[in-house]
């Protein structure tokens, strides 16, 4: 591939719904621009940017892909990006860098939820974006429903310039909106056709759609349109052109990733009236002064580059992929990392097509490429000319929603566990790894169960651990709710010097205070020596954690040392940990109670679906705290117990059709009801009897 200059540079993200063609449309455009030779199918594993083996074997993209190819003297970059939700973590970093982005939507289904997400995306990250109805030359596809259903929901942004021509039932062909001219054929084997009356009625009947929408991007072009009723081809480029950069206009253009038609109008649309980063200026921050800094995507400028993306791979090591935005970058330069406040060597810089590696020379600001084997360099890092630091906005990857603990199948591998997903917590941002105080679990957290479960069969693959996915184990708590006075007394006589260790203990709960446990001593008269007091009170310490009533660790407890006796000889620290214990088990009879972990949860949903959510939160045993309206329908706050939350993320998808979203923070712990505690408490015991 020659050499671009900035202003020949495209980057565009492909996102959209699930399923809607955004791999098979990449295939047809790199095929169609000649930079593969074949074009691959899904339902084949044999696609370009679909290379990873739980992609051929699940048939959908799960990880960014980057796809580089020629077009009219133009380098077009194409991201693929998934559709699933539970991989929705993939288009942040993507959608930062990116120029501008591709929605796909099926030409059969229409407008989908993923459709509606991938344009609130763009439309809040500024992000300049056209819309492909793919998938014409399939039975029932419907270009004018689609269209429809795009201009009611977003009015005048949506502007058609592109149409299908349908012959017998077959999409055969296209006319181009703003300049009146038909195509056929497919890929880049097209021609100019005559335009039938049916096609030129169709053209009319758009134009005024695609001339409101120019020219309410501009107030000059706005005053004529109005006064005239009519613009000049080039003033609607022009408003076309200051809409689509401001996100406030969205082009609509169609086409078949199977059959090839149109291929060449969704490239020539790229090319011609979406934004590319020349010029383009981005903001950071002198990381030495604070003070605030500006690139231009000029090769001119000094060099800097954000990294969007990492790959680990057992075997290549980590792969960085960069977007350069200002500068010029070349292997043999020294590269800061403000945000480590570390020297990188650049080493081999390569552009991607899939996973096929290329090295280059150099990469130019504007272009998209790889660095390999960064030490300390990790995704949302800045890397820049450290004569001249800047430091950019880390990229901000979306919260985990569902947590599962990861249990080794095999005893002894729990440490190859643990490194595997520290390894492809590097790749992957969106979800977490912990090793939990309470539990003594492993828990990664992600945002899906399908996100989760890719994570398990990526470990077995890449790094030979083979784990399973359980429900994690509720950190319940236990502790007392009246006070009791409580002996213990430990005494054994076998030869020689016995044991011998006696205490009075009152236990009462806490109520006035966070401490979990407070030890008082209130010994007089020396009936426990002083130097056995701390062995009462570690005697407790060490036997809080194994609870009286399920073996769940003892909280909000005050243990008050007041009597006791000793033995001259007899007694030691071991003596009177014993009778400590012995003491504590007495708290059975205290009305013990189990304690749950209680999370407010934070649920916006459509208007449409408060019913329904209203109901379920009322199933998990969580209380209403009030509803708010907010820009996406309403927010519902509620505090439900953590053991009703798990797996939420996949019911809410499936209760709103994936419109849904919760954020949960811990409050407190609660009493747990006395039909659910029985229930926990022979589960426990169940449990106990297992282990023994």
């Amino acid at each position: 591939m020659k050499d671009y200059r900035t202003e020949k540079l495209h980057n565009v993200a492909m996102i959209g719904h699930g399923g809607d063609g955004k791999t098979t449309l990449t295939e047809a455009m790199l095929f169609a621009a000649g930079a593969i030779e074949r074009m691959g199918k899904t339902a084949d594993g044999t696609t370009t940017t679909d290379y990873d083996p739980e992609e051929i074997k699940r048939t959908i993209s799960i990880s960014a892909a980057l796809a580089p190819f020629e077009w009219e003297d133009k380098k077009i970059t194409l991201i693929d990006l998934p559709g699933y939700f539970d991989f929705a973590g993939e288009l942040t970093g993507p959608l930062k860098i990116a120029d501008c982005a591709m929605i796909v939507m099926s030409a059969v289904s229409g407008m989908a939820v993923g459709t509606e997400k991938a344009h609130k995306l763009c439309t809040k990250g500024h992000v300049p974006h056209m819309i492909v109805i793919n998938q014409m030359d399939r039975e029932n596809a419907n270009y004018d429903k689609c269209l429809a259903q795009l201009t009611e929901k977003y009015g005048s942004n949506i502007a058609p310039i592109i149409v299908p021509i349908i012959e017998k039932g077959a999409f055969v062909g296209y006319a181009n909106v703003l300049t009146g001219k038909a195509y056929s054929g497919s890929g880049k084997t097209f021609k100019e056709i005559p335009v039938s009356a049916d096609v030129q009625s169709h053209i009319e009947s758009l134009k005024d759609a695609v001339y409101e929408a120019a020219a309410g991007a501009d107030d000059e072009l706005m005053e004529k349109f109005f006064e005239e009723g009519e613009l000049s081809d080039e003033e609607v480029n022009r408003g076309l052109r200051i809409g689509i950069a401001d996100a406030t206009i969205v082009p609509v253009v169609c086409a078949s990733a199977v059959t090839g038609v149109g291929i060449s109008a969704v490239m020539d649309t790229i090319i011609n009236i979406m934004p590319n980063s020349v010029g383009k200026e981005y903001k950071g921050v002198n990381p030495k002064t604070g003070e605030a800094e500006v690139r231009k995507a000029l090769e001119s400028e000094p060099f800097s580059a954000q990294v969007f993306k990492t790959v680990a791979d057992p075997f290549v090591g980590k792969l960085s992929m960069i977007k350069v935005f200002s500068g010029k970058l070349t292997g043999d330069m020294t590269l800061y990392n403000p945000n480590v406040d570390k020297n990188e060597k650049a080493g081999t810089v390569y552009t991607m097509l899939g996973k096929k590696q290329t090295a280059v020379d150099k990469l130019i600001a504007g272009d998209i490429g790889a660095l390999a084997k960064l030490a300390n360099t990790a995704t949302g890092h800045t890397l820049c000319d450290s004569a001249k630091p800047i430091q950019y906005d880390t990229i901000h990857f979306p919260a985990p929603v569902i947590s599962l603990a990861v249990v080794a199948k095999k005893q002894g591998d729990e440490d190859k566990i643990a490194t595997g997903l520290n390894k492809l917590m590097e790749e992957d941002p969106t979800f977490t790894v912990e090793k939990t105080a309470d539990t003594k679990e492993m828990v990664i957290s992600g945002q899906g169960e399908a996100h989760l479960d890719v994570l398990i069969r990526k470990l077995e693959s890449k790094f030979k651990a083979e784990a399973m996915l359980v429900d994690p184990k509720i950190p319940y708590r236990e502790t007392i709710r009246k006070a009791i006075k409580a002996e213990g007394r430990h005494k054994k006589q076998s030869g020689g010097h016995g044991q011998y260790g006696h205490c009075w203990i009152e236990f009462e709960p806490i109520y006035d205070s966070d401490q979990d446990f407070e030890f008082v001593d209130k010994v007089v008269g020396g009936v426990v020596p002083r130097s056995f007091i701390p062995a009462v009170e570690k005697g407790l310490r060490e036997n809080l954690p194994k609870g009286i009533i399920a073996g769940y660790p003892i909280v909000n407890l005050r243990a008050t040392l007041y009597d006791g006796s000793y033995h001259a000889v007899d007694s030691s620290e071991m003596a009177f940990k014993i009778a400590a214990r012995l003491a504590l088990k007495k708290c059975v009879d205290a009305s013990p109670v189990l304690l749950e972990p209680v999370y407010q949860a934070k649920i916006v949903v459509p208007d449409e679906y408060m019913g329904d959510i209203i109901g379920d939160m009322n199933r998990r045993r969580g209380r209403i705290m009030g509803m708010n309206q907010v820009e996406d329908g309403q927010e519902v706050v509620a505090e439900v117990p953590l053991s009703e939350m798990f797996k939420y993320a996949t019911d809410l998808r499936s209760m709103t059709q994936a419109r849904g979203s919760f954020s949960m923070e811990f409050v407190r712990y609660e009493e747990v009801p006395a039909n659910v505690a029985q229930k926990i408490i022979e589960n426990a015991k169940l449990s106990d009897d297992d282990e023994d």
